[in-house]
């Protein structure tokens, strides 16, 4: 068995795009900074993200029943740290970002590089985790700058605004 030491030191060296995953509804706001996102098929389109069930968010994106994976631009390392700080309250998390509401009323956030509004139709617990998967009802699309990545424990920016532009 690998200890989880040297799994979770393998795993530093995968770059992982920096997401915030986003829900409200009934049991109220909240958000996670997460790399555990994938899509799993464009028919229907859906996408998979895993969240610990030990995280006080997890509950709260269980029983809302809805997400939005907002991919996040290289300019926006702050709210990646802010959503991954336990000691900042999901109220003042949300105060200090600006976003606009999608379809099932998940919080899209501005100035993200895509945003896919997700309703979660299964759950599947996994070790810690739960694996939300989510069919996508509405996609926004941002302004094509560079995307915010996490490789060897720390943030990085990726791509840039000209090759975007040019490859669109």
């Amino acid at each position: 068995m690998v200890s989880i030491d040297l799994f979770r030191d393998g795993m530093a060296r995968l770059a992982g795009a920096v997401n915030l995953i986003t829900t409200d509804g009934p049991m109220g706001f909240a958000g996670i900074t997460a790399t555990a996102v994938c899509s799993v098929t464009d028919q229907p389109p859906t996408l998979l993200t895993c969240i610990n069930r030990a995280s006080y968010a997890h509950a709260i994106f269980s029983a809302n029943g809805v997400m939005c994976v907002n991919v996040l631009a290289a300019d926006q390392q702050d709210v990646a740290q802010l959503f991954a700080n336990r000691n900042i309250s999901m109220p003042d998390r949300l105060a200090r970002i600006a976003t606009h509401l999608l379809a099932t009323g998940s919080p899209a956030l501005d100035g993200a590089l895509v945003s896919f509004d997700c309703r979660i139709v299964q759950q599947h617990p996994l070790g810690s985790h739960d694996l939300f998967i989510g069919e996508v009802q509405a996609v926004t699309g941002g302004d094509g700058t560079a995307g915010l990545t996490y490789f060897q424990r720390s943030y990085h920016p990726v791509g840039s605004p000209s090759l975007a532009q040019a490859a669109g």
